[in-house]
């Protein structure tokens, strides 16, 4: 298959087969930009994903035997082979999800490195020696879970693939993934690309379909851990059902971030960066820039430049790689105008956008809301779309007090010169990242995740293997005679 090609049915993938779904049901998938449907995708009930984990658990035991170094390969494999066709996977996720041409494949070279970066780690999955006394060698090892259960979100489907297969497979596990119902299609790409790379068959299952299938998934059995990103709302349902098994989870929920802008800060870089953090993806992030919390000398002039900025971007379909894309689907469109609609019936200003374009597709102009308190619902809900409230501040206020204020804590970001002021208020933010003078500061190497209701646990970078492998202990008696230990001495 041609990484382009049309196919007018796509069956899940189990035990390294496409086979079709159990209840011979098919859903549409849709080009955003158009509304226009072009794929059909198997819908995987409980008896389907029954059999994709039974077919991760028979896998489990050679791929976590296999040798390290050989995994590791085995992964540097998968990321030549997605570099290799890194236009076709492009175009596919952009048709898909509707994202700028230029920003699919950026997503996809960055899918490739996190196969890479993992493969360089999978042989060096060190234990330690525990100095116990001279009667006693310990020593710890670190040990795959088994079956990862993988919750692909729609708005980066193919770089958040990635982000959880590879340090899974990289510590020995194996995987069962479900991409969002709007956006599958990049994840049988990506699987098929695995095989052909040499993953063996069955260590990477592909289970299509929308929450029923998803909750098969997280409360079957035979997961010994899942991964999800998402809302806040989905994950305490994927918390509950984990709660049955008593499954490990690691969550990366939502967000509703604060770009501080000090009165010192260099204003240009600021917009720019700000203008970035919240219409990147049509604002289909979690570590979008939602709120920009602006000094009052500053306050009128970044509201007119980021205005500005808006008014100029050029809206399109993905294949036509313009500033900005779509949004995902029809109800999301509608959701997110809703909010623009909340936010002035609670005194907030349009500066600028909020209405959709003429024609075909779910189009929303980049939208900038002023006068917001961040009290405001359009202040504490994540509305997920390129929709940005900016907040003013005075000398008696505390910006920090405000960024804080939310039941979020994903990432913030804060646009100083003063260097104090800046570690103090990364000190301070209530957030698993902060940017300091940029957006988007992280990278594969660098761990990513929220506090509060922002998640648990840790994405990227090597603290992500922690959800993929647990410690062993083991304590050998050198002592001929039988000691006197007791539990807990």
């Amino acid at each position: 298959m041609s990484d382009t090609e049309t196919v007018v049915q796509h069956d899940l993938l189990v035990g390294g087969e496409r086979v079709p779904p159990a209840s011979e049901e098919y859903v549409e998938t849709v080009d955003p930009a158009t509304g226009e449907a072009f794929a059909e995708v198997a819908v995987a009930d409980e008896s389907d994903v029954d059999r994709a984990v039974r077919a991760a658990s028979d896998a489990f035991p050679d791929w976590r035997d296999t040798d390290p170094a050989e995994r590791g390969r085995t992964l540097y494999r998968v990321a030549e082979r997605i570099r290799d066709h890194a236009d076709g996977l492009a175009e596919l996720e952009s048709r898909d999800q509707g994202k700028p041409l230029s920003q699919a494949r950026a997503d996809i070279m960055s899918a490739a490195r996190y196969f890479e970066y993992y493969a360089g780690a999978a042989d060096k999955l060190e234990g330690i020696s525990v100095p116990v006394g001279t009667g006693q060698v310990d020593y710890t090892v670190r040990e795959p879970y088994g079956v990862s259960a993988q919750i692909v979100p729609w708005n980066f489907p193919g770089n958040l693939f990635a982000r959880g297969v590879a340090p899974a497979l990289a510590g020995g596990n194996t995987v069962v993934v479900k991409p969002a119902p709007t956006t599958p299609l990049s994840a049988y790409r990506l699987a098929e690309l695995c095989a052909e790379a040499g993953v063996p068959e069955s260590v990477v299952n592909i289970v299509s379909g929308a929450g029923e299938t998803g909750a098969a998934l997280t409360g079957h059995a035979g997961v010994d851990t899942i991964t999800f990103t998402g809302s806040v709302l989905t994950g305490q349902h994927v918390m509950k059902a984990a709660a049955e098994n008593v499954t490990p989870v690691t969550l990366e929920l939502g967000g509703k971030n604060p770009a501080i802008v000090y009165p010192d800060a260099a204003l240009d870089e600021a917009v720019s960066w700000v203008e970035r953090g919240i219409f990147a993806n049509a604002g289909q992030v979690c570590s979008a820039a939602d709120r920009a919390i602006v000094h009052e000398s500053l306050y009128d002039e970044f509201l007119e430049r980021i205005a500005d900025r808006a008014r100029a971007y050029d809206l399109g379909p993905g294949s036509e790689d313009p500033d900005m894309g779509p949004l995902n689907s029809a109800e999301h469109l509608a959701r997110v105008r809703e909010y623009v609609e909340i936010g002035v019936e609670e005194g907030a200003t349009l500066a600028v956008g909020g209405e959709p374009l003429d024609g075909d597709g779910y189009f929303l102009r980049p939208t900038v809301l002023a006068d917001v308190d961040n009290g405001m619902r359009v202040a504490q809900e994540e509305i997920f779309g390129p929709v940005l409230s900016v907040i003013p501040y005075g000398d008696g206020e505390d910006p920090i007090e405000i960024g804080n204020d939310v039941q979020y804590g994903l990432v913030a970001g804060v646009f100083t010169n003063d260097v104090r002021r800046a570690h103090r208020a990364a000190r301070r933010l209530e957030a698993g990242n902060v940017y300091v003078n940029k957006w988007f500061g992280d990278t594969n190497q660098t761990p990513f995740g929220g506090y509060k209701q922002s998640g648990i646990g840790r994405e990227k970078g090597l603290a992500a293997l922690d959800s993929y492998l647990q410690s062993k202990n083991v304590a050998v008696n050198l002592d001929e005679a039988t000691g006197g230990d007791l539990p807990g001495t």
